[in-house]
């Protein structure tokens, strides 16, 4: 099939683009062409911006079979995907977040049949209003595409991208983990989840059906950062701090952390199996950090810390320290 990629070099994008490949299709990938190192060579680039409607309403004239859209975040936008592929595309694929689903969690075991309801995080409330608009109309045929935590080149981490927390352990610092740290986290290796995304496409029993596409393990958050500190060679100090007590301290945690991180959940993933058959996510913990490791090398020479952030964090564990003594 001839398939477009809006995006490409995310933390899910890119293997995707090499698992497409690997499938025979001919993939086109669409942005600013800043980043594009990795990529297969046999792929078509297409340079321009999102936002750039000179350049991007030109890709309807490609008439693709699937388009797959990683770069949209709010209605307005997604409407105007609407208008220009209608006509031009067989399959729009929306990548949503499973964070949509229900705030507080009301079981631990998450379906496609939970309800898209999070009062904490705007980003979420917007991707379950976009799931709507695209669910409302029938011009463009649609598959809906729910992440949870996906990662390619990043550590793991509740309150930062994971270099944060990389670089505290490595200085013998202390890394916050909300709660008890034993709250149940699942994550998934992008080389995990492409396989599975790509048998999506072109997919009749995939059209106008949402799905999320995870990981089936589940890792409490303190043995996710011990497998952090393992992969550094250090042993992570873990300092834990009530929820509310962090959003006290920042109010901006609160959809990362209430809307989210902080409820431990699994996924069933049997809808999408059903569709696209059976897939192990057979990455071990430790071999994700591992796979991180070399990414977060790569970066460390230019790492600028936050110095507001750091010194939050600092504080934090200063006064959590001082407490009952």
């Amino acid at each position: 099939m001839k398939v477009l990629y809006i995006g490409g070099t995310g933390h899910i994008s890119f293997d995707c683009i090499h698992e497409s490949v690997r499938a025979g299709h001919d993939v086109y990938v669409y942005n600013r062409g800043s980043n594009n190192e990795g990529l297969p060579e046999s792929v078509t680039f297409l340079q321009g911006d999102v936002f750039d409607d000179e350049t991007y309403f030109k890709l309807a004239q490609h008439n693709f079979d699937v388009v797959c859209q990683f770069r949209l975040f709010d209605v307005p936008d997604l409407e105007r995907d609407i208008k220009l592929f209608t006509g031009h595309c067989d399959q729009y694929v929306f990548i949503s977040s499973a964070s949509a689903y229900q705030k507080p969690v009301r079981h631990h075991v998450i379906t496609e049949a939970v309800p898209l309801e999070n009062p904490y995080w705007e980003y979420s409330r917007k991707k379950a209003t976009m799931e709507a608009v695209l669910q409302k109309q029938s011009a463009l045929p649609y598959t809906i595409v729910r992440p949870s935590h996906t990662s390619r080149t990043s550590f793991i981490s509740s309150l930062d991208n994971g270099d944060s927390s990389a670089h505290r352990m490595l200085a013998g610092k202390p890394v916050l983990i909300p709660g008890d740290g034993t709250s149940l986290w699942t994550i998934t290796h992008a080389e995990d989840f492409a396989p599975p995304f790509v048998k999506l496409l072109g997919n009749d029993a995939a059209m106008n059906d949402h799905f999320h596409l995870t990981s089936d393990n589940a890792y409490m958050w303190n043995e996710i950062l011990y497998a952090v500190g393992r992969a550094l060679g250090v042993e992570p100090q873990l300092k834990h701090v009530a929820t509310d007590t962090l959003v006290r301290y920042n109010p901006d945690w609160t959809g990362p952390l209430m809307g989210d991180k902080i409820w431990s959940v699994t996924f069933d993933n049997s809808k999408i199996k059903s569709v696209v058959g059976d897939f192990e996510c057979d990455t071990s913990l430790d071999e994700f950090m591992r796979k991180v490791k070399p990414y977060f090398e790569a970066r460390a020479s230019s790492y600028e810390p936050d110095i507001a952030h750091e010194q939050l964090i600092d504080k934090i564990v200063a006064e959590q320290d001082a407490l009952g003594s």
